[in-house]
Parts: C-alpha cells; structure tokens; sequence
C-alpha cells in the first residue's frame, strides 16, 4: 500500500503542532476501532521568537510561519488528508499580533490555527504521552515537555492526571532572557535554579502529594538529550527514541560534560541538534533540577507529545455519542439543536458565545432597549452562528444565513427566523447594510434589532477568538463617555481582545459610545 493510499474505512486527518521554535506535522489513518496509523511526517523551523520574547511577533517569523504552514498544506494534500488541526502554543498565545497570523494562515493558506490555553496543552501532551509509552502501574509518573517558549507539567498514572500546569520557562525564552555568557556562568545558573524554584512550587505542592517514580520527558529537547545518552552509552544505532530510558546518574555525567562548554565546543559535538546548540544550557539545568529536587532516578522518553494528544483529542471528539433529543421539551430549543447536530455545530466554541451574549446582552439590555425574546433570538443565533462551516469556511457566515432561513425550525414565527439567520449572518465581516437583499427587505423595526443584536454576538465571538473558552467572565462599566467591556481569562488575554476590538465598531454605533475591551486587573 502506498502511504497515500487510504486504509479501508479510514479517516486521514492531519495534525499540526506550531511551536515556539519549529512547526511539527503529522498525518495519520483514524481507524474505526479508534486507533491510528502514521502516514507521513513533516518538521520545519520557524523560531518565532528569534529575538527573543517580546509582544509582537516580527514581520520575518509571520513569513516564515506562513510559509512552513504552505509546505505542510502541500503535504497534507499530497496525501489526501480530509481534515488538517492546528494548534498553537505560547509563542502565537502570548503575541498581540498572533492574532494577525492566525488570520493570515485562513486567508493565506486554508488553516485555521487554534490557540490553545497552557492547561490544555498540558492536558494533551498527557494524553500523547499515556498513549505512547507503557506507564507505571503501581506508582504516578511525572510528564514533562520542554518547548522553546514553555514547559508543560503532567502528574499522573494510566488512569487520570493529578496535575497539568504549563510554565512559561521554555528554553527559547530563558536563553533569551537569561542566559548571557557563553559558556553560561555558575551565576546564571543559580538564578535559572532559583526561578525554577519559584516557577514551579504548585509543581513541587503537587508532586508531594502524587510522588512519582520516573520522569517521562517528551519534544526535542529531552529527546536530544536521551539520544546523546544513549550514543554515550553505546546504545543508540537504529533504536527508536521511544521508550528509550536513563538514569540520573548517565544524566549527571552528561550535563558535567557539557555545562562548560562553549557555543563552539557544543558546535563540535555530532550528536547534538544543530538547533540546540543555542538553546539546549537551560534545557539542562531544568532537567538537573528536577531529576536533585524530586529524587527521580529514572527517565523515559516519549516521542509523541501534543501532535498526537490533538490526534487523541479528535478521535474522543468524533466518537461521542450525538446528544439525545428528547431531553428538550421546549419545541424552538429541540429544533435549534436537532440543527446544529445535523450541520456538525462547533459545540463548545457556539455554546461559550451564547454564554458571552447573554453576559453583554443582561448588561446592556436597559442601555439598548431589548426584550425577552430578543434575548431568546440572539442564544438561538449564537448556538448556529458557525454552522456554515459545514458547507465551507469561506463565506460560512453567508452559508449559515442560508441554512436557517431554509430550515424548518418548529416554534418560530417566520420574521424570527429571519432575525436569527441575519443575526447569525453578520457575526462576521460585513456588518447590515441595505444593499444586502435578504437585510433589506425587512421591516424597519426588524432591522434595528438585527443590528444591535448582531452588534453584541460579534463582540462576544471576537471574545472566543481562540475558541478555547479562555474568557471566563465579563462585566461591563461605563466610564464619562466610554464603555469598558473588561474581562477574566484563564490566560493570556491578548487574542480575546484583539478579536473583539476588531469587531466592536458596530455595537460603538448601537450604544453612539466608544468601546474598549481590556483584561480585568
């Protein structure tokens, strides 16, 4: 079988991991039983954080992120992939220009990057990590994952995870901020020991609770430094990287080894990544660390890591059972529902916006004059907001527009649902103007409550730009002239705001006020 050649009854996804310092693919056969088969493989580096961390992601590292992400599209269509995932981690997360990226990959390329919160990064590499190697029974593991811009943290056994963190101590980001000299001094080294130390006491709170017996180290970084390991034990020929294991003591020897060395000592040494040799002093002492503060004496390695979590992420996801329908006794409901299922509706995402409608919807209601059952409209057209994917991204939220206005919803009357299409319609691009046909030809009344309705749901889509339901409260104040929409997230808030700010201008035109969205202090 050639590896385009598609296995019998198998879905071929591919999955994109975009790293702080390089893009990882993956393309896989998910087969009916649950399981997948790897198809082909692709690696390019970007360092996105070239200069080191700052706030804004250079004009240089877009293009180059652009163009890894082509490379990857080539190959994903090459063999015939039906579906490509993107995630995102910390480099494009933190950016509050990642958001410009994100945009250019959909117009650019056809890929829509989610950016994904630490926690769920974390959760993923656990996943990955469970799936890849063979887990202690008796005893917790510690799962770590060393990136260019952050460390996820894992504690937990086959059954279920104790602790996920994610740090912001990659080592892409401490060899920029912290690491000066070459080789690096023992002073440096302290102080990365001592912001390890600070970093990571909820680590630390929850080891001692869950004390695991062996370390499990995942991404390039601890699999560059098993490898090196192993060929220094004359172990490593055509042995995969997987399940290759170590102790503290072979590691103790190696960081010896090279902590001393300079940049063109590291140079020299074969089996060391030539991206690492910048890179790969905090990568060491945070290993050093961990394997002296937790009295681990063993490592492993996994060689799958969050590529393969959002593979497992997926599966989970396709699999679920479709949600019962008799659970609804209120007729508009059932049918709202019985057509977001059969259009495949982005649940999650489509129900956090809904959530963050009503939030906007209840604080603004006296100020805009809306009723009830504008409120009922409005959590209708935020659950089939996104169904026009279904038929195609681009122009969804025109797909979606025509999807409602030609489905039989139950309970509506018939200038309801044309309010909900039109709301739906305009949570995107082009807010309501009068040359818009199916706009027009609406009575005067109608129009205006589209347009504020339509006003606060692209606010509230803006706010769950990522679509990992980062936003987790609001609350809205007027300030002289000013409204301040000021949020609570789960992390980094950068890409909330930067996706609703871009789509306020139409609820500044409802409420004749200015609107600023900002973090919560």
């Amino acid at each position: 079988m050639n590896s385009n050649d598609l296995r019998p009854n198998a879905r071929r996804i591919a999955a994109i991991d975009l790293g702080t310092n390089s893009f990882h693919a993956v393309i896989v056969d998910v087969l009916p039983d649950g399981s997948f088969q790897t198809v082909d493989k692709l690696k390019e580096m970007v360092m996105l954080a070239e200069k080191g961390f700052s706030n804004r992601l250079s004009d240089e590292a877009m293009d180059r992120a652009i163009h890894a992400l082509q490379k990857i599209k080539t190959l994903s269509t090459h063999q015939n992939a039906e579906r490509i995932i993107a995630y995102a981690t910390s480099a494009i997360r933190e950016a509050e220009n990642g958001g410009d990226l994100i945009q250019r990959a959909i117009d650019e390329v056809g890929i829509k990057i989610n950016a994904i919160p630490g926690r769920m990064e974390a959760e993923l590499i656990g996943l990955a990590v469970r799936h890849g190697v063979q887990l202690p029974d008796n005893r917790p593991s510690l799962m770590v994952d060393i990136g260019g811009g952050s460390v996820e943290f894992i504690i937990g056994d086959r059954q279920r995870f104790y602790h996920l963190s994610s740090k912001k101590i990659g080592v892409a980001r401490m060899t920029a901020s912290m690491v000066n000299s070459d080789p690096i001094s023992r002073e440096e080294i302290k102080q990365l020991q001592s912001y390890y130390e600070e970093q990571l006491r909820d680590v630390a709170q929850a080891f001692a609770t869950h004390r695991a017996g062996i370390m499990v180290g995942s991404s390039g970084t601890m699999e560059n430094i098993g490898m090196m390991i192993a060929r220094r034990e004359g172990k490593l020929q055509n042995l995969s990287v997987n399940e290759l294991e170590f102790t503290s003591d072979q590691f103790f020897s190696l960081y010896d080894d090279l902590i001393d060395m300079s940049r063109k000592q590291r140079a020299k040494l074969s089996e060391l990544d030539d991206k690492r040799i910048d890179l790969i002093a905090p990568g060491l002492v945070l290993v050093h660390y961990l394997l002296t503060t937790f009295s681990i004496k063993r490592v492993k390695i996994s060689s799958q890591a969050l590529r393969e979590g959002i593979i497992l992420r997926y599966i989970d996801k396709e699999m679920d059972e479709i949600r019962d329908m008799a659970i609804y006794d209120n007729p508009r409901e059932r049918s709202v529902f019985e057509l977001v299922n059969r259009y495949d509706w982005h649940e999650i995402h489509s129900r956090h916006v809904a959530k963050l409608c009503m939030l906007l919807f209840d604080a603004l209601r006296e100020q805009m004059e809306l009723t009830e059952n504008d409120r009922d409209l409005l959590e209708y057209a935020a659950y089939m907001h996104d169904i026009g994917y279904f038929i195609s991204h681009k122009k969804h939220h025109k797909h979606a527009l025509y999807i409602i206005r030609h489905s039989e919803l139950l309970g509506f009357k018939e200038v309801e649902i044309e309010m909900m299409a039109n709301i739906a319609r305009y949570h995107r691009r082009s807010t309501p103007k009068m040359r818009h046909k199916y706009f027009k030809k609406l009575p005067k009344e109608i129009k205006g409550r589209i347009k504020k309705l339509s006003a606060i749901l692209r606010v509230a889509d803006g706010l769950d730009r990522s679509h990992y339901q980062n936003v987790r409260n609001l609350k809205v104040e007027k300030e002289g002239n000013k409204t301040v929409i000021k949020i609570e997230t789960e992390s980094d808030p950068e890409l909330e705001i930067w996706g609703a700010m871009r789509k306020r201008s139409l609820l500044e035109e409802m409420l004749s006020s200015e609107v600023e969205i900002c973090a919560e202090k």
